[in-house]
């Protein structure tokens, strides 16, 4: 008797092989990608954006939808994730954050973060200081936090009665997207290599201006810069994938947006710089240094021709010294500072930029000062910018007080 030729034996064989869908390769590789992708909403939108930043509010369908769908696809448990997550923010790429490449080296991070995470959860200071304010309710008390690899290896079956025998490596890609694209990818590369529109505290960039794959969370430069804002796109060609299924939600009553990017509003027949200046300079102080880093590259090209030939300054020494000059004055080295001093010996314009940036720095640093103060130093800044003869530094005055 041939067992294999039953049956019932042959329907569990199809099964194995096929699994309820019985889908083509390609089929299957179209709905892993659409599984993993919903993942990456949960992440940016729920994790992200909603806990840890409380840059929107969102409905109870939405947030339990995605947690019970993080509990599926990660095992992540939403106080660990928020509290690591914040601390990153609190000491970012200093000793103490939690998965720096600054501090830790880019392969650690790259291909080790979802250990570092796990280390991280173990450290009580860390969630009791960091886990305010995430779900403590009985369903998270009693199944989420409780059985959190439970998930995840119901996972495992439904992907195995869906798909067959390859539904374990529909699980296996599961498993490791988070691990391979939020932890590694933007924890690593993130804070690594790329893109800067504006010069924060720390060293997050963008990695590319298309926030498709990982949701927006590519955008990594723009939201340490604005870590509250619910869109992390910026600039008119960048793409926040994650922003736009934000205002779907929002359209069907599904989300609040409660916090975005501050966006400069600006008065062109201003002629004095008064208190609203003052205000919307402080308030949009990354676009206003942005904007400067600008005008410093276009005083450097007017210089550029100069200070090769007449000043005999190498090619190389040029670039670099152009990048130093573009960044925040507080952040170089003594090697850099140095390096800027004997530029300035050949271009006194590129030094009064420089020290136009130190004192327009200053001004949103000095709390000790009163508005007025601030106003007085605010136009005194403009005045001399203007009667500087250097027309970058001239034009950028003129849109400084413009701000409104």
């Amino acid at each position: 008797m041939n067992f294999f030729s039953s049956e019932p034996a042959q329907a569990v064989l199809t099964f194995l092989s096929t699994g309820l869908l019985d889908l083509g390769a390609w089929q299957i590789v179209i709905a892993t990608l659409v599984l993993t992708h919903i993942t990456i909403a949960a992440v940016t939108i729920y994790l992200h954006r909603h806990q840890a930043h409380r840059a929107l509010e969102l409905h109870a369908i939405p947030s339990h939808f995605f947690r019970f769908w993080l509990w599926l696809t990660t095992g992540q448990v939403t106080k660990e994730w928020a509290s690591i997550h914040r601390k990153h923010h609190a000491k970012c790429d200093t000793e103490e954050d939690p998965h720096s490449p600054q501090t830790r080296g880019i392969r650690k991070v790259l291909f080790e973060g979802a250990e570092l995470y796990r280390a991280e959860s173990k450290v009580k200071e860390t969630m009791e200081k960091y886990g305010h304010g995430t779900p403590d309710d009985w369903i998270e008390r009693n199944l989420y936090t409780k059985h959190s690899a439970m998930g995840v290896v119901l996972m495992l079956l439904i992907d195995f009665a869906l798909f067959g025998i390859v539904g374990i490596s529909v699980w296996a890609v599961q498993m490791m997207w988070i691990p391979i694209t939020a932890a590694g990818i933007i924890n690593g590369i993130g804070h690594y290599w790329g893109y800067r529109n504006y010069d924060c505290s720390d060293a997050a960039t963008n990695i590319i201006p298309f926030g498709i794959l990982i949701g927006g969370e590519e955008l990594h430069n723009n939201h340490h810069t604005f870590a509250t804002s619910a869109k992390l796109s910026s600039k008119w060609y960048e793409v926040d994938l994650g922003w736009g299924y934000i205002r779907i939600l929002e359209t069907l009553g599904l989300a609040k947006v409660k916090k975005v990017a501050p966006k400069p509003e600006f008065a062109k027949d201003k002629l004095v710089a008064d208190l609203d200046t003052l205000q919307s300079v402080i308030a949009n102080r990354y676009d206003v240094m942005a904007k400067y880093a600008k005008s410093v590259r276009h005083a450097f090209h007017e210089e550029f021709a100069h200070l090769k030939h007449k000043a005999e300054l190498e090619t190389r020494f040029l670039k670099s010294s152009r990048k130093l000059m573009q960044r925040e004055p507080a952040k170089l080295e003594a090697s850099h500072k140095q390096q800027l001093v004997e530029l300035f010996q050949h271009s006194k314009a590129l030094e009064t930029m420089h020290q136009m940036r130190v004192e327009l720095g200053a001004i949103w640093e000095r709390s000790h000062a009163t508005r007025d103060q601030l106003l007085q130093q605010l136009q005194d800044w403009c005045a001399r910018a203007e009667a500087s003869g250097i027309k970058a530094l001239q034009d950028f005055s003129l849109r400084l007080r413009s701000y409104a």
